[in-house]
């Protein structure tokens, strides 16, 4: 029985033994199990003692921290906490191991065996034995430093984001699809920028409509309406501001889209562009200003080559902008040697300076012009030299103004003496063209004292011509005026002028058709043609060509000819091909005695005539020359709208038939009062001569019967002879008559232009011409107050 006990006992123990050994070996597994779980958490699984010592570490920590858990194990967590956040971390443990709360969530971070620090976010949770005490703790925690960084990367992002907009030069904004566009967000520079809130923006609907100028809305809602279709949009438009002023932006538009294309929203930027409107139109406003300057502005390199011209260049010299862009302006525009334009242009950064003086171009026709020009350097805002700026302008009509206007006033004092000798040399000439008539009829053509005679007259005659082109140029002369036609007079005169300048000379008229008329007195628009024509003929004797040439022509207007008044104008050129005149003589020509002929060839008062009777007229003369190319006078003529005069043939010279009619002869000159007595006398006429008006006027008071011609001097002592007219006109009404004078420049005559219903009879004169206007005078059938005495 003991054996059999003792038997059953050791089979009972031995197979409880096997037992424990199984269940023993169960739990093992079952704690391989669990430690395997746990190991495969990727947070990390922890406990505690009570005093914060790690007693269980799971192997998620090593993977953390680079710590091994056996190293670790007994050591309190606050040794792996980061040294900046012990203090709080503890301080956030105490109540939780206090009891006064049961369980714990922060985030901190923790050291690593490299020396780095990971952010942990903690879990914790105490852990109590059977009577409750506190025995540790139990927890996780959780590898969150990419979160963390991601959330510190997005925090950054923002306030670089906020930074950005707040600094921004741009607002941004969105809006609604529809739905009027409803503005659903500005970004919060908007009250930097234009002083209003993004809150008050999107609190009204149509907030930011109401700020858009009236005159920009309608077209601003217009295009607005076609942002889906078009995708992006740019409007320009007024916003105002909140200090009531106005500003010109930029608002650009653009739709964003889901994938499928369908409009989410529109959003856009609005930029304050009202600086940069004000800079584009100052630059508008001075291209415009550059681009329509009557002054030429040429823009160069810093090497002097032509990068610009404005129109006023091209107008000027008749160079296309094409045609000179890239030359070299120093070889369009020459200055005088010495004057430093040659060196301010090319002599580059170092010694530009602005230089001005004046500068001679040449057109494209060939012709030069005469230039004011100033030259700037520009400089960048570096202190670069990259660009010259030349302003030229063109006075080439105002030096031939101003050299006109000397040459006006030489011959004006010239004039003024001349015109002074001429009056008595008239009046002696007179009497000694008269005398010697008388004495070639008392001697007949034979014997030597009727070639002295002759030679005599001659003399005198040559006197008198040179007297009339000393009263020509002095513009003292009385001028016939009447209605022409430049062709007429031009058909006229052209046999004459074939036989003066001889066969070897070629003649060569071009009139223009519809040419208006002018007023001028006949006889000096021939003498001026005549002139002219000569003066081209001595400047051509080995032979040539003459060209008379006439045209119509507008003064006052930019492709007008220079020096004439504004208005229509009939145009008389002489050009020929000779050897031409260079500037210095051109200087001289109009001056009374100036001549390039030499000795016994000219007297020098041809084209100081020719000028007189022009200006005279009314007209003006230009001319143009260049050795060895030629000579072009031009005479500018004031057109007239009135029908020319029929003029009336020339005198053959026949004898005038004398009469018995009464002639009262007033004048001054005893010799010249006893010549014209004694012509008329011989004719028959009876004459009641007197000293001066007054002594006229009491003779013929005295007189009983008519009176029907009064012949008298202009100018006289005590009373004129157009007060005299005028005075005896009442008692004498029928009465005609003939003025006589060496030159007029009283208001009678209107300072030497006659009237053409006034008889007149030029000094020096010849007995034969005044017995023949005398006797027209009388025969003519005019009123009295017609023929002298009338209205001025």
């Amino acid at each position: 029985l003991a054996v059999f006990i003792y038997t059953s006992a050791l089979r009972a123990a031995t197979s409880m033994d096997e037992q424990v050994r199984s269940l023993i070996g169960t739990l093992e597994d079952s704690t391989e199990e669990y430690r395997s779980v746990v190991d495969s958490i990727q947070q990390v699984i922890y406990r505690t003692d009570a005093r914060g010592r790690w007693t269980f570490l799971s192997a998620a920590w090593v993977e953390v921290t680079g710590f091994a858990v056996e190293e670790s194990l007994g050591r309190t967590f606050l040794d792996f906490v980061h040294p900046e956040d012990r203090l709080r971390h503890a301080e956030l443990f105490q109540p939780l191991m206090g009891g006064a709360a049961g369980h714990l969530g922060r985030e901190v971070r923790y050291r690593t065996r490299a020396g780095g620090t990971r952010w942990m976010e903690v879990y914790a949770r105490v852990t109590t034995d059977e009577r409750e005490r506190i025995t540790g703790t139990f927890g996780t925690l959780t590898d969150v430093t990419e979160r963390k960084q991601a959330e510190e990367e997005l925090v950054s992002t923002r306030e670089r984001l906020q930074h950005l907009l707040a600094s921004s030069p741009a607002v941004i904004h969105s809006r609604q699809v529809g739905d009027g566009f409803r503005v659903t967000f500005v970004s919060e520079n908007v009250s930097r920028l234009f002083g209003w809130e993004a809150d008050e923006l999107l609190e009204d609907p149509r907030g930011w409509e109401r700020l858009v100028h009236p005159d920009d809305a309608p077209g601003m809602a217009a295009r607005r309406a076609l942002i889906i279709e078009e995708g992006q949009q740019i409007h320009e438009y007024r916003l105002l501001c909140r200090d009531g002023t106005w500003r010109w932006v930029q608002d650009e538009w653009r739709v964003v889209r889901t994938p499928a294309g369908q409009a989410l929203e529109v959003v856009g930027t609005v930029v304050d562009m009202t600086d940069r409107r004000q800079e584009e139109e100052a630059r508008a406003r001075l291209s415009s200003a550059v681009e329509q300057a009557s002054d030429s502005i040429v823009i160069t390199s810093p090497e002097g080559a032509i990068v610009y011209v404005n129109p006023a260049f091209e107008r000027t010299t008749g160079h296309a902008r094409d045609e000179v862009v890239g030359q070299d302006l120093r070889g369009l525009k020459q200055a005088e040697d010495g004057s430093g334009f040659a060196e301010a242009l090319g002599s580059g950064a170092a010694g530009a300076e602005p230089w001005s003086g004046r500068l001679t171009g040449k057109r494209r026709d060939g012709s030069l012009t005469e230039e004011e020009a100033a030259l700037s350097p520009v400089w960048d805002a570096h202190g670069r030299l990259v660009n010259h700026v030349a302003l030229l302008r063109d006075v080439t009509r105002e030096r031939r103004m101003e050299e006109q206007l000397r040459q006006s006033q030489k011959m004006e004092a010239v004039g003024q003496l001349a015109g002074g000798v001429a009056h008595d040399f008239n009046n002696l000439l007179t009497v000694i063209t008269g005398r010697c008539h008388f004495l070639q009829q008392r001697l007949g053509g034979e014997g030597p004292g009727a070639r002295d005679v002759t030679l005599i007259v001659e003399a005198a005659q040559r006197a008198a011509a040179l007297t009339r082109q000393l009263l020509a140029f002095s513009r003292r002369q009385v001028l016939e005026m009447r209605v022409l036609d430049v062709n007429s007079v031009v058909a006229q005169v052209e046999k004459m002028l074939r036989r003066l300048i001889g066969e070897d000379i070629d003649l060569v008229t071009v009139p223009a058709q519809d040419l208006g008329c002018v007023k001028a007195d006949p006889g000096q628009l021939e003498q001026v043609l005549l002139n002219l024509i000569v003066n081209a003929r001595d400047a051509m004797p080995r032979g040539g060509r003459v060209t008379i040439e006439t045209g119509s022509v507008v003064g006052g207007t930019e492709d007008g000819p220079a020096g004439i008044p504004p208005g229509p104008h009939t145009m008389l050129a002489v050009s020929d091909n000779g050897s031409g005149m260079d500037a210095e003589t051109l200087s001289h020509i109009f001056e009374p005695f100036f001549t390039t002929k030499g000795r016994d060839r000219g007297t020098g008062l041809g084209l100081a005539t020719v000028y007189g009777i022009v200006a005279q007229s009314g007209g003006h003369i230009a001319v143009e020359s260049e050795p060895g190319q030629g000579t072009v006078f031009r005479v500018y003529l004031p057109r007239v709208d009135e029908p020319a005069d029929r003029l009336a043939p020339p005198s053959t010279g026949a004898e005038a038939r004398g009469g018995q009619e009464t002639i009262l002869l007033t004048e001054d000159a005893v010799d010249l009062r006893a010549l014209a007595r004694e012509v008329l006398t011989r004719r028959g006429y009876q004459v009641l001569d007197a000293a001066d008006g007054a002594d006229a006027l009491a003779l013929a008071e005295r007189h009983p019967g008519p009176i029907h011609l009064l012949l008298t001097d202009v100018v006289m002592p005590r009373v004129s002879g157009r007060e005299l007219a005028e005075k005896l006109a009442a008692r004498h009404p029928a009465m005609k008559v003939l003025y006589m004078s060496g030159y007029t420049d009283d208001a009678v005559l209107r300072h030497g232009v006659l009237r053409s219903e006034v008889a007149f009879l030029q000094k020096p004169f010849g007995p034969g011409a005044l017995a023949r206007k005398v006797r027209e005078i009388l025969d003519t059938e005019v009123p009295a107050q017609a023929s002298g005495s009338g209205g001025r």
